[in-house]
């Protein structure tokens, strides 16, 4: 439900959930009609074959563009390529029945190589941070304000209450059998002493594994007569993905562990215990802010911390590929969507009609439903010019005018912010008004993505024969991965001077005169020729891009190629490229 809605759900629908409204929501194409079919299940997972299934009958169903929010846990062993696992072939053979493709890029980041989505027909989806973020904080009696994630309302009055630790408030010996201190059972607790308190919970593993949840404390605070709850995270859990939860009463989650340590301090220095450690007087007070409203930032999009990295890989040993992988950043964080009121996979959102959630399983279907409306448009394009569109019109440059993001681990692992590169969101930040008018696009035929995989050195033409069912040796002799005509330019092994191709055609209604500019890393020299070109209605012009390696580094550069039309549009390449002598 939430990734169809995200696609094509209708417009301007009210977001509601506990009496609040949150904002008006709209699906990428509303018109557009959907189809959903089942191959995943809770806990489990599923099968490649059943996924590949669903592909063919999607395809023989007739539909436009295939979402797929889905991907393999790891590069295939089967085949000697990853282009050629059974997701990817299966997706080829839907490109060639004019069906355009978006995969989520997967949820392995921040760490290289992380992709599980790998071919040129494809276009591979990294998740955005965009510019509205959830934050709340809590004020202690003492002036120390802590900040946390809370979608709640403020305490009532704006007031601060007394505040009290579930393990203080348990019912006789309920903490033998019982860990209470993730407040999930509120039977384990004096209701006499919680009422009118803010409840102080700890955040344990189960909230990780999915036996515990936020919707579930405000519950047991609720039904007890608290004034409010607090969540504290006091073991960092590395690679745990804390977002923010709407609940009805004041609540807050403390993810940073050393702002935990000053609350329980807090807590501790103002609570009075007799001889057994009991406590007899409490006198510790918190307030919660209002969580309701978003703030809005500049740095934004930002590539999220979560969403898989570059390079792309061509084999099992994770071999670099020819290939820049990901495609293209779209929002992927903190998206608000349809929810099925009995879906059971997030108990955060167990019975609501919305759910905000974060992945690249979001980003996907916001490219879908992009390429729905080029798709409506342009109802002859091939996916790949869908595809050429979407990437050759995308942003590098947030909305503050700085280049592009992306959330990193520090050396400590906290989050930091790096300059984002092409491995992190392919050629940029889906621009959709752009996409619909790019100018000029760089095709591909089924001949040449056959073409493609025959190049890859070491590759077995028997197996590419046998998957795709065409033979090698039909295309053009001497061909290497990367001469490929797809809107990015990837040399993983670039020794001395190569000179790659590309074509591009006139999609405007015009004729457009076009001049070229390049952009490198000092390491590599990049030339284009010619300089300028004149591109009449539907034809077609070809570019020579050179590329030499000035210094080794053992590192990629990264660079572009921009043309700039004489009418309006701006058509951008990213070039990726590692020197060897």
């Amino acid at each position: 439900s939430h990734i169809a809605a995200i696609a094509a759900g209708n417009n301007g629908i009210p977001v509601r959930m506990h009496g609040y409204e949150f904002g008006k929501a709209s699906g990428m194409a509303p018109r557009a009609r959907i189809a959903v079919y089942k191959v995943l299940y809770r806990l489990f997972g599923g099968y490649v074959s059943d996924v590949v299934a669903a592909i063919d009958q999607a395809v023989q169903d007739g539909v436009d563009i295939l979402n797929l929010s889905v991907g393999p846990n790891s590069p295939p062993t089967a085949t000697r390529t990853t282009f050629l696992n059974p997701f990817d072939a299966a997706l080829l053979s839907a490109v060639k029945a004019g069906v355009f493709v978006a995969q989520a890029a997967g949820n392995g980041g921040p760490f290289p190589k992380t992709l599980v989505s790998f071919s040129p027909w494809i276009t591979t989806v990294a998740a955005g941070v965009d510019d509205r973020r959830y934050k709340n904080h809590l004020i202690l009696g003492n002036g120390k304000r802590i900040a946390g994630l809370g979608v709640s309302p403020a305490t009532h009055g704006n007031k601060s209450f007394g505040l009290i630790s579930a393990t203080d408030a348990l019912l006789g010996s309920s903490s033998t059998k019982y860990s209470a201190l993730d407040c999930q059972r509120p039977e384990l607790l004096n209701k006499r002493k919680v009422q009118g308190k803010i409840l102080l919970c700890g955040y344990s593993f189960n909230y990780i594994s999915g036996t515990a949840s936020i919707k579930k404390v405000s519950q047991t605070a609720k039904s007890l007569g608290a004034a409010g709850f607090v969540v504290a995270v006091e073991d960092s859990y590395p690679g745990t993905k804390f977002d923010p939860v709407p609940v009805n009463i004041p609540g807050i989650l403390i993810t940073d562990v050393s702002k935990t340590k000053d609350l329980i301090d807090y807590y501790n220095s103002s609570t009075t215990r007799d001889w057994a450690g009991r406590a007899t007087a409490f006198q510790a007070t918190v307030g919660i802010a209002d969580g309701l409203a978003p703030t809005l930032f500049n740095s934004a999009p930002q590539v999220a911390l979560f969403s898989s990295r570059g390079p792309d890989v061509k084999d099992f040993s994770f071999q670099d590929a020819d290939v820049l992988k990901p495609d293209i950043l779209a929002p992927g964080n903190l998206i608000w969507s349809a929810w099925a009121p009995n879906g059971t996979d997030e108990a955060n959102y167990a019975g609501e009609g919305f759910a905000m959630m974060s992945g690249t399983s979001m980003a996907a279907p916001h490219i879908a439903g992009i390429a729905a409306l080029i798709k409506q448009k342009y109802p002859k394009w091939s996916p790949s010019a869908i595809k050429s569109a979407l990437m050759t019109t995308a942003n590098t440059i947030d909305k503050g005018s700085h280049p592009l993001r992306a959330q990193q681990y520090s050396t400590s692992e906290m989050m930091t912010l790096a300059r984002a590169t092409p491995f992190d969101y392919g050629s940029g930040a889906v621009n959709p008004k752009a996409a619909l008018d790019p100018g000029l696009v760089l095709d591909a035929t089924h001949q040449d993505y056959i073409t493609f995989l025959c190049s890859i050195p070491d590759v077995d033409p028997s197996e590419v024969s046998n998957i795709t069912g065409s033979r090698c040796g039909s295309g053009p002799k001497g061909q290497r991965p990367y001469d490929l005509n797809i809107p990015s330019i990837t040399v993983s092994q670039l020794k001395g001077i190569q000179t790659v191709k590309r074509t591009v055609t006139n999609v405007a209604d015009e004729a457009e005169t076009y001049t070229i500019m390049t952009r490198m890393s000092p390491e590599i020299a990049l030339d284009v020729s010619p300089p300028a070109l004149t591109v009449l209605p539907g034809s077609s012009r070809e570019i020579t891009v050179t590329l030499t390696t000035r210094s080794v580094t053992g590192t990629y550069s990264f660079g572009e190629i921009t043309m700039k039309g004489d009418r309006r549009h701006l058509v951008r390449i990213p070039v990726v490229a590692m020197g060897f002598k």
